[in-house]
């Protein structure tokens, strides 16, 4: 079975048509390049209820790896891990842990993302925060494509193999 994902960008902006979305796009385009076709992405404006409800409409597609990009900082608005939370049924903590790591090696401003990754149960789904910037989504996307088809497989009961 081929892995499939979803990119869901979260900014005021972006949704409003008021700036360019750079970041979803790229993120769809690298996931591709790496063999994860994508069902589907969407541009949501900023806050936890609009983050949640753009992740339940990714889990109702194929798709298996759910990527958002934008709403980790610490701005009034930025509440995609709070969304995020209430979707994710099991926290990996190492994967947040990562991005944040491969993130300094462009910017120390990697420290403050508030990233969440991690599983929904019972779907089987992995879902992953990353920064909004190109950068990020640039330095992060192979970090989650690394391990992706192995949570997805051990979330759906896999062998540890």
């Amino acid at each position: 079975m081929t892995l499939r994902a979803y990119v869901i960008t979260v900014s005021d902006r972006s949704a409003s048509g008021e700036r360019e979305d750079r970041g979803g796009p790229l993120a769809v385009a690298l996931l591709g390049e790496a063999g994860i076709p994508c069902d589907g992405s969407e541009i949501v404006p900023d806050g936890a209820d609009a983050v949640e409800q753009a992740l339940r409409r990714a889990l109702a597609t194929p798709a298996r790896l759910i990527v958002t990009t934008g709403g980790t900082g610490v701005g009034p608005r930025d509440r995609t891990p709070e969304g995020t939370e209430r979707v994710v049924t099991r926290a990996i903590p190492g994967i947040a842990e990562e991005l944040r790591r491969v993130g300094l090696a462009d910017t120390p401003m990697s420290l403050l993302s508030r990233c969440v990754a991690g599983v929904v149960e019972p779907e089987g789904a992995l879902i992953v925060n990353l920064p909004g910037s190109t950068r990020a989504v640039a330095s992060g996307i192979p970090v989650i494509v690394s391990v992706a088809r192995h949570v997805v497989d051990q979330a759906k009961g896999g062998d540890h193999s």
